[in-house]
């Protein structure tokens, strides 16, 4: 299974944010744009929903910015990005109808597995919060990789 951009910057915004509140800063998303190599534009997109989503409270104006709505330690991984994903239908049969439209049925036992499978990666990350993503006394600038793919020079060799 692979997370969607949107779910990436989501998760990546609030380490950020949780990084900053641990050194008692306030995030921006002009800093964070800057770091990851994004649009402002897009980051505000993301981080109004975040807001909207109840994950992060922002504060305009001089001394303002970003912070967590809770506790790092309060915030389940895999809850951000049951939020954050909008399509957990894995084949076509996992979706509303999808059962009727498959030709295999009723034999068919790839629906169960994978159901299976996906209650078991988000039980994986149910058992991580945002705290220990981001350990204490982590620089937000440590906190994150670069979003786009870093790809090597044209004159350098990438296998070394």
């Amino acid at each position: 299974m692979r997370l969607t951009l949107w779910t990436d910057y989501s998760l990546r915004v609030l380490m950020h944010c949780a990084a900053c509140e641990a050194t008692g800063r306030r995030a921006t998303i002009a800093d964070m744009a800057r770091m990851y190599g994004v649009s402002r534009h897009h980051l505000t997109k993301v981080v109004v929903a975040l807001v909207h989503g109840g994950w992060l409270r922002g504060q305009r104006g001089r001394g303002g910015g970003l912070r967590l709505a809770r506790p790092a330690a309060d915030i389940r991984v895999g809850d951000v990005i049951r939020w954050a994903e909008r399509d957990f239908e894995l084949v076509a049969c996992m979706g509303p109808g999808g059962e009727e439209a498959c030709l295999l049925m009723p034999g068919c036992r790839l629906r169960v597995a994978l159901n299976a499978a996906l209650r078991a990666y988000l039980g994986v990350l149910d058992g991580y919060t945002l705290a220990d993503l981001v350990p204490v006394g982590t620089v937000p600038a440590a906190t994150v990789l670069p979003l786009q793919p870093v790809r090597p020079a044209a004159n350098q060799n990438p296998a070394g």
